[in-house]
Parts: structure tokens; C-alpha cells; sequence
């Protein structure tokens, strides 16, 4: 791996409850994933240690195999257990959730309208506004007055829904949520973390194997030993 551990010396450029990033002058930047899970529905707020390790773990292999299939990531190589280089795509101000059954959200939010589980054909995509303490809906027509394209924003989400359905099998993608920003040259690039703390994972059981563990109540230990048989689960 490449060691660029003096880039990210002094104070980093961004810093959230989940990330650091340093941006470099060559239009890339390191990150440094941060330990820690956050719920707002559940009020729960936590640093787990090891996760961060186990979210990149998943995230260095979904981004190859989103490459693979020519869908776009900032996602460049990994630097160390929690670190790796990326684009520098700046975030706008929503994020893109693409639901593959009603959960979450649509149950909260639309009580009555879809007993949980329900399989959305095609697949739901929404898109929320990010804002604390919880990112709310907003509509297709605010976004498109923003200057979005709205339905390029959706092919490249259904994109990566198709590709990540396909190469998570057998588990079942019910749901995730990405950001994708525009790059320098305006491509349009997922410029977010791709793991278990962003999606909702089911094995053929039905168990949890993401964040809704967290959620549920579950302890440390069991976060971590869950999302280290999920990671060994991973096709290479």
C-alpha cells in the first residue's frame, strides 16, 4: 500500500461523525474512516471500535466491483486499516437511497402504505436532504430547479443497485443510500462510502447484517463479529 501518512499531518479539511478528509493539490484527498455509529431513530451515538476497519474492508471491494462494471467511484486504493485515497469530489447537499423493499424510512414516514418487507418492481429511488438532526424527503422539482439531473441521478443509483444486488448474492440488498457529485470534468462520480453503516443486508434467514444491528440494540461485540463474517462472506 502506498504510505502517504504525511499528507494528513495537520488538521484535516473536513471532519464529521463518521470521517476525516485531507485534500491533496493534485485533486485527490486521503479519508480516515471514524469508528463510529450513529442512529438518530433509535437515539443511539457510539464509537465501535474495529468498524471503521470492517466498513472498509466491504467498501475497497464494492468499490472494485462497482469499477468493474463502469460505474464511478472517488474511491482510488486503500492506505492503511482505516485510510485511503480517493477524488476530491465535492458532496451536494442530498443523497440518493434506493429502496429494493419498504423499510425504515417508508414505514416511518408512510405508515400503512407497505407492510414491512414489501418488494418494490423496479426498485424505489428517493432522494433526501441532508440536514441534522435527521435528513428529510425533498421533491424531484427542487432538485431540478438546483440545477440536478434528476434522472441521470437516478440511472447511475439503479446502476449501482443492479451491480451490487448482483454481486452480493445470495444476501438481499433491501435498501442504501449514496451521494454521487460532480467531478472536475463533470462527471458524475459516487463520491460516498459504500458499506454496512449506509445499506440494510439480510441473509437468507432474514438476519441483519448492517447498521440495523446498531439500531436493534446489539452490543460491540456482536456488531463486530457479525460484520467480520460478512466481510468474509465477500466475493474478492
Amino acid at each position: 500500500m502506498t504510505s502517504l501518512r504525511s499528507d494528513i499531518t495537520g488538521p484535516p479539511a473536513v471532519e464529521g461523525r463518521s470521517k476525516r478528509i485531507w485534500r491533496r493539490d493534485d485533486g485527490t484527498c486521503v479519508v480516515e474512516l471514524i469508528p463510529s455509529l450513529r442512529s438518530y431513530t433509535f437515539d443511539r451515538d457510539e464509537l465501535v471500535p474495529a468498524t471503521a476497519r470492517l466498513r472498509l474492508d466491504f467498501y475497497e471491494r464494492a468499490a472494485h466491483a462497482l469499477h468493474a462494471s463502469g460505474i464511478r467511484t472517488v474511491f482510488r486504493e486503500r492506505l492503511g486499516e482505516t485510510t485511503y485515497l480517493a477524488d476530491y469530489v465535492p458532496a451536494p447537499p442530498f443523497e440518493v437511497i434506493v429502496k429494493n423493499r419498504s423499510i425504515g424510512s417508508t414505514l416511518r414516514k408512510y405508515p400503512g402504505l407497505f407492510p414491512e418487507g414489501h418488494v418494490f418492481h423496479p426498485p424505489v429511488v428517493k432522494f433526501d436532504f441532508r440536514i441534522d438532526p435527521e435528513d428529510q424527503p425533498i421533491g424531484e422539482d427542487y432538485l431540478r430547479a438546483y440545477g440536478v439531473d434528476v434522472e441521470e441521478f437516478r440511472r447511475i443509483a439503479r446502476e449501482c443497485n443492479d451491480r451490487l444486488r448482483e454481486w452480493l448474492e445470495p444476501l438481499d440488498l433491501w435498501d442504501f443510500c449514496v451521494i454521487i457529485g460532480s467531478g472536475a470534468n463533470g462527471d458524475l462520480t459516487i463520491n460516498s462510502e459504500i458499506s454496512p453503516d449506509c445499506m440494510r443486508l439480510r441473509d437468507h434467514e432474514g438476519n441483519s447484517l448492517d447498521k440495523d444491528l446498531f439500531r436493534q440494540g446489539a452490543g460491540h461485540e456482536h456488531i463486530v463479529s457479525v460484520w467480520t463474517g460478512l466481510v468474509g462472506r465477500l466475493p474478492a
